[in-house]
C-alpha cells in the first residue's frame, strides 16, 4: 500500500498537494475513480484520491470520502486534504476519514491536527483565525462564494458546523516556542482536534516535529488536516522516504551574500543537506572532495560546496580579493564539480551564480543547456546537452535571486526531476 494516503475534494487541489510530495522525491498519482486505487496503490509512495465532493451535500461527501478512506490499508500517514480557504465539507468529510480509520482500529490512539495554512499561498493561521493574505475568510470572497459561502473564519467553527470531534487551538505563540513546547501542548489537550497556528513555514516544519514526536513516543496516529504543505512535511518527520532511493543531488554555490547563506541554511533544515566549505584564500579541492565523500557516505541525500565568506559584508564570489582570486575559486570549484560527478554519481546537479554555472558546465564538457522550466523567475531547470554527462539533470539559480526558500524549492524540484520514474499503468 502507498506510505501516504491523501484524500482531496476537487481535482487541481489534489493534483496541487501530490506535487507537495513529489517535490520531496515521493512518487505521486492522483486518481478520481475509486476503481483505480488498487491498480495504483503498492506502486506509489503517495497515493492521492479525488472525490470531487467539495459542493455535494454533507451527507453526500461523508459517503464518498468515507469509502475512499477505506483504501486506506496500512499507509502510515493518512492526509484529508482541504481547500485553502476552507470551502466545502471540511467538517463532515474530516469525520468521514476519522471514522474509518477508527474502525479499522478501534484499539488505536487517532487524534486529528488541523493545520490549514499555505503560507506560499497567503494563507495563514493566527489566534484560530484563517487568514487569506492577511484578511479573516469572512471579509474575503470566499463568504460569498455562490457556492460554498464560508461563515466563519474561526477554524474550529468551521469545522465544528458539520463535525461531531470536540476541537481546541494551539497558538502562535506556543508553536513559536519550538518542537518541545508543541509536544507538551498536544500532550495536555483533551481535544480530538487540535488546530494550530502558523504563519510560515517554519511553523508547519515545528508542528510536524512535534507530532511525530509524540508518534514515536505515545504511540499516537496522527490524522493530519490540511491545505498541502503540512501533510508533506508531517510526511517527512515521520520518516515516510521513497520507496526507491532518491537520487543523490550535487550543488556548487559560489555566492557568499547574506541572502544564500540564509537560503541554504534553510536546506539544511528542510532537505538535511549537508555543506562543505571553500576557503576562499586557499582554495583546495581535493579538501572539498573529502568533505563531500564524508557527507555522502554519511547518506546526504542533498550535498554541495559552498564559499566561506572571507570578510563582513562579502557580497559575491568576484568581490572577494580581486580577479585572481576570484578565477582562481571558479577554477576550483568547476574542478570539485567535475571529479565529485565522476566520483559520486549525483543524479542532478545545481549551481547558484551565472559564473559557477558558466565554469560547471564547461568543466564537465557539456555543449549546453535544454531547459525544461522555469522553478522561479531567474531559476531554470533542465538537463545538459552534450559531453560525457548528456542528460544529466541540472538547475542553476542567481546568487540574489529568490526568497528565503528559493534554493530549497530548486533543489527539492531538481531532486525530484532526478528520481522521477515513468509510471505505466497495469493492464
Amino acid at each position: 500500500m502507498a506510505q501516504v494516503l491523501v484524500i482531496g475534494d476537487d481535482l487541481t487541489g489534489s493534483n496541487a498537494t501530490g506535487a507537495l510530495y513529489a517535490r520531496r522525491g515521493l512518487r505521486a498519482v492522483t486518481v478520481s475513480d475509486p476503481t483505480h486505487v488498487a491498480r495504483y496503490a503498492h506502486r506509489v509512495d503517495v497515493l492521492v484520491v479525488n472525490t470531487a465532493s467539495r459542493h455535494w451535500s454533507p451527507a453526500r461527501a461523508y459517503a464518498a470520502v468515507r469509502a475512499a478512506a477505506a483504501t486506506a490499508g496500512d499507509a502510515p500517514l493518512v492526509v484529508k486534504r482541504v481547500d485553502t480557504t476552507l470551502r466545502g465539507n471540511p467538517g463532515s468529510e474530516l469525520d468521514a476519514v476519522a471514522d474509518a480509520l477508527a474502525a479499522r482500529a478501534p484499539a488505536g490512539r487517532l487524534r486529528v491536527l488541523a493545520v490549514p495554512a499555505f503560507p506560499d499561498a497567503g494563507r495563514t493561521t493566527v489566534g484560530g483565525l484563517h487568514l487569506v493574505d492577511g484578511v479573516p475568510l469572512t471579509r474575503t470572497a470566499v463568504a460569498r462564494d455562490p457556492f460554498d459561502p464560508v461563515r466563519h473564519s474561526r477554524v474550529t467553527a468551521v469545522l465544528g458546523a458539520q463535525s461531531r470531534r470536540a476541537s481546541g487551538e494551539l497558538p502562535l505563540d506556543v508553536v513559536e516556542c519550538g518542537p518541545d513546547a508543541v509536544a507538551a501542548a498536544l500532550r495536555a489537550s483533551p481535544a480530538e482536534v487540535v488546530v494550530c497556528d502558523a504563519t510560515d513555514n517554519t511553523h508547519l516544519e515545528t508542528v510536524a516535529r512535534a507530532a511525530a514526536a509524540l508518534a514515536a513516543q505515545d504511540g499516537i496516529r496522527w490524522l493530519a488536516l490540511d491545505s498541502g504543505p503540512f501533510g508533506a512535511a508531517l510526511a517527512t518527520e515521520l520518516g515516510i522516504r521513497p520507496a526507491v532511493a532518491p537520487v543523490r543531488v550535487l550543488a556548487v554555490v559560489g555566492s557568499v551574500t547574506d541572502r544564500t547563506r540564509d537560503q541554504l541554511a534553510r536546506t539544511e533544515a528542510a532537505l538535511g543537506a549537508r555543506w562543505t566549505e571553500l576557503d576562499p584564500d586557499r582554495p583546495d579541492a581535493e579538501r572539498v572532495l573529502h568533505g563531500l565523500r564524508t557527507a555522502a557516505a554519511a547518506g546526504a541525500t542533498v550535498l554541495g560546496v559552498r564559499v566561506r565568506p572571507a570578510a563582513p559584508g562579502a557580497v559575491a564570489v568576484a568581490a572577494l580579493s580581486g580577479a585572481d582570486t576570484a578565477a582562481g575559486i571558479l577554477r576550483c570549484l568547476a574542478d570539485v564539480a567535475r571529479r565529485a560527478v565522476d566520483e559520486l554519481r549525483p543524479g542532478g546537479l545545481y549551481a547558484s551564480g551565472g559564473d559557477v554555472a558558466a565554469a560547471v558546465t564547461a568543466a564537465l564538457g557539456a555543449d549546453g543547456f535544454a531547459i525544461d522550466s522555469e522553478v522561479l523567475p531567474l531559476a531554470i531547470s533542465g538537463r545538459l546537452v552534450g559531453g560525457p554527462r548528456d542528460g544529466l539533470p541540472f538547475a542553476t539559480k542567481g546568487g540574489l535571486i529568490g526568497g528565503p526558500d528559493a534554493a530549497r524549492d530548486c533543489l527539492e524540484h531538481l531532486r525530484a526531476a532526478a528520481t522521477r520514474t515513468a509510471l505505466t499503468p497495469e493492464r
